[in-house]
């Protein structure tokens, strides 16, 4: 432990991304936010920031409760910040949105058979009259 901490070292020590580099490309590319806004990757993490961080589809609004800047066990790592209510509350939702659109984008089971397809290619044709 340390009184300060790169955000992009904590980042990376959070398990948020594999490597610092990742960590840095995000912070520079503006998917990270510190406090609400754009981070440089030399800024210190304070205890009780709220740090906004990407994660695949979803985005994670995490506070700071402890400083790290080595990287260590996922348990471990998951000590160092807790979650905020409105971020899980938020995920919860988006995730039953994809959820559900992804339902009602289903497939049909199978493929059509010869009768089915001729009735298809018959009725392609009439639409063309």
């Amino acid at each position: 432990m340390s009184e300060s901490v790169r955000l992009d070292k904590w980042l990376w020590a959070a398990r948020f991304f594999k490597t610092r580099a990742l960590a840095k490309k995000a912070i520079e590319g503006g998917k990270v936010h510190y406090d609400g806004g754009r981070a440089k990757t030399s800024k210190q993490v304070e205890l009780g920031a709220l740090i906004r961080v990407p994660q695949g589809w979803e985005v994670l609004e995490v506070e700071v409760i402890s400083l790290s800047d080595q990287r260590r066990g996922a348990p471990e790592a998951r000590t160092l910040y807790a979650e905020t209510d409105a971020s899980v509350q938020r995920r919860a939702k988006e995730a039953e949105a994809r959820r559900l659109t992804n339902e009602a984008m289903q497939h049909p089971l199978k493929r059509p058979d010869k009768k089915q397809r001729r009735d298809i290619q018959r009725f392609q044709r009439n639409q063309g009259e």
